[in-house]
């Protein structure tokens, strides 16, 4: 399975806009900056056809460590959330795209 990388997506961006290979990856670089900062100041981010980022805050509990049984206290921490929109759902599934227009 080959992975996607800053790389390929700068790559991308040169040869389908036809920015310069450095434009290319200063405009990808701003826009992951700029999704990282906002998911740091608690927004989220929508990108329509692609899905939702955000960030949840979960509270205090008690786990355990599998191995031993021990219970141990999980802190609160925020967590980054990613829900796919239903077109990309449709398209990884290769099934047809719902035409309810909710594409959150």
């Amino acid at each position: 399975m080959n992975t996607v990388t800053r790389a390929h997506l700068s790559e991308t961006i040169y040869t389908q806009v036809g920015l310069s290979r450095n434009e290319s990856a200063e405009l990808l670089e701003t826009v992951l900056a700029r999704m990282s900062s906002a998911l740091e100041s608690g927004e989220s981010i929508k990108i329509s056809g692609f899905g939702t980022f955000s960030v949840r805050q979960k509270g205090r509990r008690i786990g355990r460590n599998p191995k031993t049984g021990v219970e141990v206290p999980i802190l609160p921490r925020r967590v980054l959330v990613f829900r796919p929109s239903q077109v990309l759902k449709a398209h990884v599934n290769h099934t047809a795209i719902p035409t309810d227009g909710d594409d959150e």
